[in-house]
């Protein structure tokens, strides 16, 4: 069996970040994990990339965090992916799985935060989007927003960040709606002791974003919940 995580960030890319792409490779390493999709806080996010850059220079310090983590992950037979992290509005967030850097610098509309046209750029790309942690009580989070089901092809039904009960709505509404399911950690720091309790599972190896979201659409795996691998939803 493979496992892999599905939502993390580094300083390089999120300025909520506290470990480097690098230090992450080594810790998610150490618990066991073959590989991870690096999804850093995109440009209307939490970023820690300038604003004032040209959109092109923008784009290339945002992939350069994936890039880090790749060669280190290469030297440890470690499969790291890159997605992004985009915040569409009023504190709701999704999952951008495959999409590249030639993506994102040919689209520098994507800044408008307008979430309908980022879907269709996405899936017209090959691409899916995941809601994260859709029922996530925060302060900067306005209540009573419903979360973009309908411009997803999934929702993370459990983010180990997030409280039990909003985790449990999450999954309800994946299983109500039928979507793609996936568990994410949502982790910012090595030394957290959250590693290994969320993540996706395999039973092939995956090595590139596309296999993972080929593999995710045919719903070949499973998600983690806890640390337990869940095979009955």
């Amino acid at each position: 069996m493979y496992l892999y995580e599905t939502h993390l960030h580094s300083k390089e890319g999120s300025k909520c970040g506290h470990s480097s792409a690098r230090e992450l490779v080594h810790a998610y390493h150490q618990a066991g994990y073959s590989g991870f999709v690096l999804t850093n806080h995109f440009i209307t996010g939490n970023t820690s990339v300038p604003r004032d850059l040209d959109w092109s220079s923008r784009m290339q310090m945002y992939y350069d965090a994936y890039l880090e983590a790749k060669d280190e992950g290469d030297k440890l037979d470690f499969d790291v992916m890159f997605g992004i992290e985009h915040n569409y509005g009023n504190g709701k967030e999704v999952l951008i799985y495959g999409i590249d850097l030639a993506f994102l610098t040919a689209h520098p509309e994507l800044d408008t935060n307008d979430i309908d046209i980022y879907a269709r750029l996405v899936h017209e790309a090959g691409g899916i989007l995941v809601h994260a942690h859709p029922h996530r009580k925060r302060a900067y989070i306005p209540e009573g927003i419903a979360p973009r089901y309908d411009v997803c092809d999934g929702i993370e039904v459990y983010n180990a960040c997030d409280f039990p009960e909003s985790n449990a709505m999450s999954l309800n509404d994946a299983i109500g709606l039928h979507k793609l399911m996936t568990s994410g950690g949502d982790i910012h720091v090595v030394g957290d002791e959250r590693i290994g309790l969320a993540g996706m599972v395999f039973e092939k190896r995956i090595k590139t974003i596309e296999e993972f979201v080929a593999a995710l659409r045919m719903k070949e795996g499973n998600v983690m919940i806890d640390g337990q691998v869940r095979n009955d939803i």
